[in-house]
């Protein structure tokens, strides 16, 4: 059973809103057995509207248009769905009767221009939405069906759980689900795990194994198809003890765990505060660990980036020289320690190279260091920068070594 989804609305394209419904519908389908194939994002355009949902009827079983299904001109889904299908905009009484009554109850009066979402295709199968106006409608043309529904989020994500989804299930008797199950890795780029895992994803059909990359971060999703989640789940599992086996303890968490509440649990299991001092990083690192945990995070202390030895040697009164990348690196963690009387320092120094400043792998190198009473650690990272997609990835190896070093000392 294939499908495809048409987001409907010039304000998606022009940037002004991000697609969220699709995403949103495509794991609902995942969920149920349905292959999604296409996702096409469309302006209020009657002839570019009228060419994509011709073709999507062409090529799939289930489409699901969201958007342009409102009371203003430029709200044209029901025309063009009336038009690829062969019929006319009829007005459905029942929904304008309860348009009515609904306009009555608050007090309005209903315009003319709000009666057109009481219209749908002649013919089509009307869907009562209970948190918007306007009702949803399902064509049945030929051998697809068109569902429409609104692109407001908290509507349509009612209509497609309590209504589409249920449809679909019955019209086309799906006995099959698509469940997954994410294995989340750090200290590993994508080419590495596709290096150790590269065999079982050439291989793999039920389930299928595939690779996401985050900065700092690589996702391995494992997704099987079968009559339940737990026969997925038998599936998946035989899978992930093998990758498991080649990844090791690079995995630190699953589906929606998060590096920051894995690291945040363990201070919390061993009872370990921690402090922060960071120059190039802005202060990402602090922010991280005050949003995971509150209690156990002391401290943080953001270094002025241009001149950071001087700082560190005049609180320390060490005589740190300037190309001792390393030594202040230990010295930021160990300030960072002493100053806030935590059990862990940890810090980040970065240094850039070159006149042309990137926002992703900016040229350079990177140096964390994490203290405690009896042990210092330091990793090297060959790159530096200034930008979101940078200071994540530092904030992401920054995590996994403070989760490396508890595991090592405190365990």
């Amino acid at each position: 059973m294939n499908a495809e989804i048409i987001a409907i609305g010039s304000e998606l394209l022009l940037g002004q809103i991000v697609d969220s419904n699709s995403a949103w519908i495509a794991q609902r389908l995942a969920e149920n057995g349905i292959n999604l194939f296409y996702k096409t994002i469309v302006g209020d355009n009657p002839e570019r509207m009228k060419e994509i949902i011709t073709k999507s009827i062409d090529r799939s079983d289930i489409v699901i248009t969201t958007g342009g299904i409102g009371p203003t001109q430029d709200d044209l889904t029901r025309e063009m769905v009336a038009s690829c299908t062969e019929r006319k905009v009829v007005l459905h009484k029942e929904s304008l009767e309860e348009l009515e009554k609904r306009f009555r109850k608050r007090g309005f009066i209903l315009t003319k221009n709000n009666e057109k979402q009481a219209t749908i295709p002649e013919n089509a199968i009307v869907i009562k939405n209970p948190n918007g106006t306007a009702p949803a409608f399902i064509v049945e043309y030929n051998n697809t069906s068109i569902i429409s529904v609104p692109g407001v989020p908290f509507e349509m994500k009612w209509l497609i759980e309590n209504e589409i989804i249920p449809y679909l299930r019955s019209k086309y008797d799906l006995k099959e689900t698509i469940h997954y199950r994410v294995l989340k890795v750090s200290d590993l780029g994508e080419s590495n795990v596709d290096h150790l895992i590269g065999e079982i994803m050439k291989n793999s059909s039920n389930p299928t194994v595939g690779v996401l990359a985050h900065p700092g971060q690589v996702d391995v999703r494992i997704t099987a198809k079968a009559k339940d989640q737990n026969s997925a789940m038998a599936l998946i599992k035989p899978i992930e003890k093998e990758i498991r086996q080649l990844l090791g303890d690079n995995i630190f968490g699953t589906d929606e765990d998060t590096l920051e509440n894995t690291v945040g649990n363990l201070l919390e299991k061993f009872n370990l505060t921690i402090s922060t001092c960071e120059d190039i990083s802005g202060g990402t690192i602090s922010n991280t660990f005050q949003a995971t945990n509150k209690d156990l995070f002391n401290q943080g202390i953001v270094l002025n980036n241009k001149n950071p030895y001087d700082t560190i040697n005049k609180l320390l009164k060490t005589k740190i020289t300037n190309n001792s990348h390393k030594e202040l690196a230990i010295s930021m963690a160990e300030l960072a320690k002493t100053v806030s009387n935590s059990d862990l320092g940890l810090a980040l120094h970065g240094v850039e190279k070159g006149e042309i400043k990137t926002q992703n792998l900016g040229k350079g190198n990177t140096y964390i260091a994490i203290v405690g009473n009896k042990f210092k650690e330091i990793k090297h990272i060959r790159s530096a920068g200034r930008g979101v997609p940078d200071k994540k990835r530092a904030s992401m190896y920054a995590l996994s070594m403070v989760r490396q070093m508890i595991s090592k000392h405190f365990s």
